[in-house]
């Protein structure tokens, strides 16, 4: 466990390493020490009116998030019963994907008036065709004889939806998840620079207008942390929901 973790952590500890060393012979603006950060870090979270900046962003994350899953299972769903629907949704959900999301952030600009609508409408579109295809792939992995299986015992559609079609596609949705926040973290910021009043992309801003690295960098680690505590979270739900596997791997 020990040799492990040395492991996971030798990669930061190196880079650490070499940014403090940097910090020695640049400026502070190219290279700020460590504890100069690590202490914007600590004001950022102990000062309210900077760390609701903060709470901002991670909620315009999760809405965008929730959105576009909630809209891309429903035509996943739809896909996978209509080849018809499949064949329309597919070539516009991977033209959607083709389209960078600096792009979205002008058509929203165009298309929206108020900051919370356009960030909203950003993190949608960017993250829709990856919980779409995701979804879509895990329904028609199922395996057909099975279904028609559980389908024999005349199951109601609720139980069917729990018992059966959750457990099948719950490994990749929370992938799906896992990918999109790290992508949802990194659209928010351009979405934010853009118009926005508050937030980790606006804060980024005004520390880029005074050369402030130490903040910018302070900043960037806010959501760093996020990301790093979400997908720990969806890890330790994989863990409980799917802790059968471990014991089918003892087994084998």
């Amino acid at each position: 466990m020990s040799r492990r973790a040395l492991t996971r952590l030798l990669p930061f500890l190196v880079i650490a390493a070499l940014w403090q060393l940097a910090s020695l012979f640049f400026p502070p603006f190219l290279f700020p020490s460590l504890v100069d950060v690590f202490k914007r870090c600590f004001e950022i979270l102990i000062t309210w009116s900077e760390f609701s900046d903060v709470l901002a962003t991670v909620g315009r994350i999760l809405a965008g998030l929730a959105g576009a899953f909630t809209i891309g299972a429903a035509l996943a769903v739809v896909m996978v019963r209509s080849r018809s629907v499949n064949e329309f949704l597919s070539p516009i959900l991977t033209l959607f994907q083709g389209i960078p999301a600096l792009s979205w952030v002008v058509f929203a600009i165009i298309w929206f008036h108020g900051i919370e609508p356009r960030i909203f409408f950003i993190m949608v579109m960017t993250t829709l065709p990856a919980f779409t295809f995701q979804v879509q792939g895990a329904l028609q992995a199922m395996s057909r004889d099975l279904v028609e299986m559980v389908m024999s015992f005349r199951p109601t559609r609720a139980r069917l939806f729990r018992v059966m079609i959750i457990p099948a596609i719950m490994p990749d949705i929370l992938t799906a998840w896992k990918v999109n926040l790290g992508n949802a973290s990194r659209v928010v910021v351009v979405a934010e620079l853009v118009g926005a009043t508050g937030g980790v992309g606006y804060e980024l801003l005004q520390q880029q207008q005074v050369f402030d690295m130490a903040g910018a960098l302070a900043w960037t680690l806010q959501l760093v942390f996020f990301v790093l505590i979400a997908q720990r979270v969806l890890t330790l739900i994989e863990n409980v929901a799917f802790r059968y596997r471990a014991v089918s791997e003892r087994t084998l």
